[in-house]
């Protein structure tokens, strides 16, 4: 029943238009990185990660910064995603369970920049990828040119795994990072200047949102 589960919530979820799907253990993410009540996280023990694969063209445009139609086509990923999460709870309510869904772009913490939880964390749990050295999730066959949002449920589902791969020998992002940020090391992300860039593309574009998209398009994955 919890594969049956599984696939039919997938097969739901790529039907309105997602392109990747996974499952993890909420339990495998310290509690202190996850910003939303105990018992909560008591009851709701599973996270569903649902990636969406960007378009290529609106990605392919960016040069040394984010465009228009790259923040347009931000914007209304997150909003498609957020409805993907919203229409894969009600699907769990039906079948007598509970979901929370966490939306795809959200800040709750303003001073450290986090939302309720971080999404590529949850997908890399759920076997989408593997956080790569540009501080994002990496898929393998679509790169960095994805987006994620979290559905939370205590719906029996059967748990994926992570993957154990890396970005190897490809550097793409390195070189090309506007801020400088990106370093050999995975640890070594230097989310400070990646943020302060961020802000100065707001300020100076006119873009309500913090976003960037160079090193996006730099990690195409091997698809």
């Amino acid at each position: 029943m919890d594969d049956e589960n599984k696939s039919k919530l997938k097969l739901l979820s790529q039907q309105w238009g997602a392109s990747l799907f996974g499952v993890a253990r909420l339990e495998e993410i310290p509690r202190d990185q996850i910003l939303l009540p105990g018992h909560i996280l008591d009851q709701l023990p599973l996270a569903l990660s649902i990636g969406f694969h960007l378009s290529e063209g609106v990605i392919e445009e960016i040069e040394n910064q984010p465009t228009p139609l790259y923040f347009h086509h931000y914007q209304r990923v997150n909003i498609l995603l957020d409805t993907i999460g919203l229409r894969i709870t009600s699907a769990i309510q039906e079948l007598g369970f509970r979901a929370l869904p966490i939306p795809a772009s959200q800040i709750v913490d303003w001073k450290n920049q986090r939302g309720h939880l971080s999404h590529k964390r949850v997908a890399k749990l759920a076997g989408l990828g593997w956080i790569g050295r540009n501080n994002l999730l990496v898929n393998e066959r679509f790169g960095s040119r994805i987006r994620l949002v979290t559905v939370l449920t205590n719906l029996p589902l059967e748990v994926d795994s992570p993957t154990r791969r890396d970005c190897g020998s490809c550097h793409a992002c390195l070189s090309v990072c506007p801020a400088g940020a990106i370093s050999e090391r995975v640890e070594d992300f230097d989310h400070i200047r990646c943020y302060e860039q961020l802000r100065v593309f707001a300020k100076t574009l006119h873009f309500s949102h913090n976003i960037c998209g160079v090193c996006v398009k730099a990690c195409k994955g091997n698809g």
